[in-house]
């Protein structure tokens, strides 16, 4: 069964022990993130903050911050089951034959189950009250941030022209009761529905929603193709369609299980200074102009929880939400280019810095080929660093990685420098928005790309010494520590 809301994951995290509560008051100013910080590096539990000064709601946090509450929050043993699930539908043989088509029902079924439902009463709209965001206990994460930051708001808009919703995370600084920044970057869906606005010069309505099932927050993450509705997606996800229920003040529809809603409008020419923010890139990103959120009416349910996370140094809650799209995206990337056997976004690469790949190679230079493709791909665009290695190579084997890198590369003949777009965070280009991106073959060389020399093989033991060893381990007495 789908998590018919946050609160009900909360409780099945409560029944698997994967939540600390903690009932002395806490701050929300720095030290829910210190305390969180500490958590989060000593891959421990989800925490729920029963007693935040100033506030009356509990907030919590850290619920997606570990591999096993993630196949929690999705429902799965493994994420790869997502993947192979897509996998399955993309597979035209499935469809090719009467009998094929017969047994296929059950998949479709699936499908024809994924689009949200509305709804005309909902618990996020039990109470409707002024809009008081100083009555939510909204962190102020690291010290030199300008201010308190909502950390994991579900930003949902209306194109103007396709009347098509989008959904996506995009982080709000509070500047008082009543407004925020709407921190829109230039390549996001957001942002590009903003200027479809500001084109016709009509106001934007906006609706952010705080705290829903997990696979629903998840989805608000998702580099989804433009086409397709994140909430659909969400539904894919829970195997259940999502109750939505129309905005009071707009015609915006939102989960209708939400904890919070906050429902207001962006003006099309209001900018403000927003920033900086420790970011989860480990660094702070700079204060910068960007458009204002107004809002009219916050919606609720009657008892609701504030939910959060916190970005930095890595590993933190975010890392596993990468981690997530890398496993349930990798069939689509797979369809594109099917040379690739798999792919590693290690947790210290902050999503878009590093990105390991192995393939099986079939002809020269065909790395070069791989990487330039990668970049080609959406936000894959933003990616600094792409390592490439061969298919009997694990990307996800950090040592195995690093010992081809070190060992199989030739510095003129195996570095790939490309200039093209950078993700808006990026501190080290001297530009903003653009710069330089590096590929680096580490597959074995061949003759045909210029290698003249004899490559050597990988020390490897025979399998028949293997197995006798394995065979005669126990009484070889060796102790473990």
């Amino acid at each position: 069964m789908s998590y018919k809301d946050l609160q009900d994951f909360m409780n099945h995290l409560r029944e698997k022990n994967e939540l600390d509560e903690i009932d002395i008051e806490v701050d929300s100013n720095l030290e829910i993130t210190e305390i969180t910080d500490r958590v989060c590096k000593n891959y421990g539990k989800a925490l729920l903050f029963k007693n935040v000064k100033n506030s009356p709601y509990p907030v919590l946090i850290n619920t997606l911050g570990s591999y096993e509450r993630l196949n929690m929050s999705l429902e799965v043993e493994n994420l790869d089951d997502i993947a192979d699930t897509i996998m399955d539908f993309m597979d035209i043989t499935n469809y090719t034959t009467l009998i094929n088509k017969i047994k296929s029902v059950p998949k479709l079924t699936r499908l024809a189950k994924v689009f949200p439902k509305k709804v005309k009463n909902a618990p996020c709209q039990e109470i409707v009250e002024k809009p008081d965001l100083d009555k939510l206990p909204i962190l102020k994460c690291w010290p030199q941030d300008g201010g308190r930051y909502i950390t994991l708001p579900l930003v949902i808009t209306k194109d103007p022209e396709t009347n098509q919703q989008n959904m996506g995370m995009y982080r709000l600084q509070v500047y008082d009761k009543k407004t925020t920044g709407m921190h829109w970057h230039l390549h996001k869906d957001g942002r590009e529905i903003y200027e479809k606005y500001r084109k016709k010069g009509k106001r934007m309505p906006v609706s952010v929603v705080l705290g829903c099932d997990p696979a629903t927050i998840y989805a608000s993450t998702a580099p989804l193709p433009k086409m397709i509705d994140e909430m659909i997606f969400a539904g894919f996800l829970r195997k259940k369609p999502l109750n939505t229920v129309k905005c009071i003040t707009n015609d915006i529809y939102v989960p209708a299980n939400a904890e919070f809603v906050l429902e207001g409008y962006v003006d099309l020419d209001e900018m403000r200074l927003e920033g900086p923010f420790g970011d989860h890139t480990g660094y702070y990103s700079q204060a910068d102009m960007y458009p204002v959120f107004h809002i009219e009416k916050i919606t609720r349910k009657k008892n609701p929880i504030y939910p959060t996370t916190i970005v930095g140094k890595p590993p933190m809650e975010d890392c596993y939400l990468g981690k997530a799209t890398e496993r349930i995206f990798l069939p689509l990337i797979k369809l594109q280019c099917p040379e690739i056997i798999d792919m590693n976004f290690p947790l210290e690469g902050v999503f878009h810095n590093c990105v390991i790949v192995s393939i099986k190679k079939s002809y020269p230079k065909h790395a070069h080929k791989i990487m330039n493709a990668i970049w080609g791909l959406g936000q894959m665009m933003y990616t600094k660093m792409i390592i490439v290695v061969d298919e009997n190579v694990s990307p996800h084997d950090l040592s195995t990685v690093a010992w081809k890198v070190f060992n199989n590369i030739d510095a003129k003949r195996d570095l790939v420098i490309s200039e093209g777009p950078l993700d808006a965070l990026d501190h080290a280009s001297n530009t903003a928005f653009f710069g330089h991106r590096l590929g680096i073959d580490a597959t074995k060389k061949w003759a045909s790309e210029g290698h003249t020399r004899d490559w050597p093989d990988d020390i490897e033991m025979t399998k028949e010494i293997k197995d006798l060893v394995d065979k005669r381990w126990n009484e070889y007495g060796i102790k473990k520590d």
